[in-house]
């Protein structure tokens, strides 16, 4: 079946969807969430394929694609916190009077077929299906070959879930295929989906800037920073930039590149290049950092233009010297990808600026990247960060699935 074809079925899966009540719309994720458990073994299985077969991405990748029992029972949980959330569909809000008295209100409402593309995280399959139909809106789920299996399998369990409480099957669609020419026909159905959200690297999000004809929020590279500011403490500003980057290298909020004043960096890399050495980090560095680095015992490599616009994703870490605070914000304007940036720092004029100044869908103050995660912020699970100032700038959970649309009562009034 061609891709059009998946979302002419995706879209009556949305009107039956509608058709359903908060009630009905979380008894199919409490059956989803129940079928995840029960077919644990069986995704289990399959996950173990896609991991022998993928013998050429990294350790971090791995990382994103590997399942065992523990994240298992954590996509069902991600499941049931979805389920938790208040129903926004439900909400209603009332706006007055027109002049010519008709009451008007304005009611949320789905976006209707979302289409979402995305790489190695077998996890995004349940999570996406869960926030759409918690939403009301009809999926299309592409993911990535590495975890073909994986999502093939959890996608049964929740086809298995919908259909033991007789909720419209198309509401769901997990595509077998996982071509270039699929993503490309995506992203130019006009009519047909309602929005598409691609998470991924540069490559995807230069087939987005090719082929989109369709509404598009990016959840894109995370080239995230930490800069550590002069009136930082030194002890906090190790520990967080060490959760940032090696916490989990291979996930969207994890630090690419630390900025660090110029008159705190030999103090700042003789407590944190040991750690991050120890660890199996690659340091590339400015020349400034460099010498901090090789004098605290830690060797690092030049850094070039390119590492301060690579999204590792793995354990590289690109570290600067800066004069200020001033030219801090000048390499996150000019090297960012408006993801997530923090500052650390005593002083709260210099927090309140960055925190002012930075474009990014999530700024943090004395805090780790890792933090900007739906989940983490107390949002949910989450559809994924968008780095697209749209109405959803961050984490994307229910409520920005939905929009709103005018409801109007009248007592026969007539325009004059």
């Amino acid at each position: 079946m061609d891709v059009l074809e998946l979302l002419d079925r995706a879209r009556r899966g949305a009107r039956a969807l509608a058709r359903l009540d908060g009630a009905a719309r979380d008894a199919a994720l409490d059956a989803i969430a129940d079928a995840i458990e029960a077919r644990a073994e069986a995704i289990l299985a399959a996950n173990a394929e896609d991991l022998a077969a993928a013998t050429d991405i990294s350790d971090a990748l791995r990382d994103r694609l590997r399942l065992d029992e523990a994240r298992v029972a954590g996509i069902a949980r991600a499941v049931r916190e979805v389920r938790a959330q208040p129903d926004p569909l439900a909400a209603r809000r009332e706006i007055g009077e027109g002049r010519s008295g008709i009451r008007v209100t304005r009611r949320r409402v789905p976006l209707g077929v979302i289409a979402i593309v995305y790489e190695a995280r077998p996890n995004v399959t349940a999570e996406c299906a869960a926030l759409t139909i918690k939403s009301g809106n009809a999926v299309v789920l592409r993911g990535g070959r590495e975890a073909a299996n994986s999502n093939r399998a959890i996608g049964d369990a929740v086809a298995a879930g919908l259909a033991a409480v007789g909720a419209p099957a198309d509401a769901v669609i997990v595509m077998d295929r996982s071509s270039r020419e699929d993503v490309a026909a995506l992203l130019g159905a006009t009519g047909r989906v309602d929005l598409v959200i691609p998470r991924g690297g540069h490559g995807l999000m230069a087939m987005v800037d090719e082929h989109a004809r369709v509404p598009v929020i990016r959840h894109g590279q995370g080239i995230c920073h930490v800069y550590v500011d002069a009136a930082a403490e030194i002890g906090m500003a190790a520990d967080i930039a060490f959760n940032a980057k090696v916490h989990r290298p291979g996930v969207c909020n994890a630090m690419e590149t630390l900025l660090v004043h110029r008159d705190r960096v030999e103090a700042v890399l003789a407590a944190l290049g040991p750690r991050l050495a120890v660890a199996g980090v690659a340091l590339r560095a400015d020349p400034a950092s460099r010498a901090a680095l090789e004098a605290a015992g830690v060797s690092a490599d030049a850094a070039t233009d390119a590492d301060w616009d690579t999204e590792f994703l793995d354990l590289v870490l690109a570290v600067r010297a800066v004069d200020d605070l001033d030219a801090a914000l000048e390499h996150i304007a000019a090297h960012g990808t408006n993801h997530t940036a923090s500052i650390v720092t005593a002083d709260e004029g210099a927090a309140e600026r960055f925190l002012g100044e930075v474009d990014a869908s999530c700024v943090l103050w004395n805090a780790s990247t890792r933090f900007n995660d739906g989940g983490e912020l107390g949002l949910g699970a989450e559809m994924g960060i968008s780095t697209s100032r749209m109405h959803a700038y961050g984490p994307m959970s229910v409520t920005e699935l939905t929009t709103e649309k005018l409801v109007v009562y009248g007592r026969g009034e007539i325009r004059s």
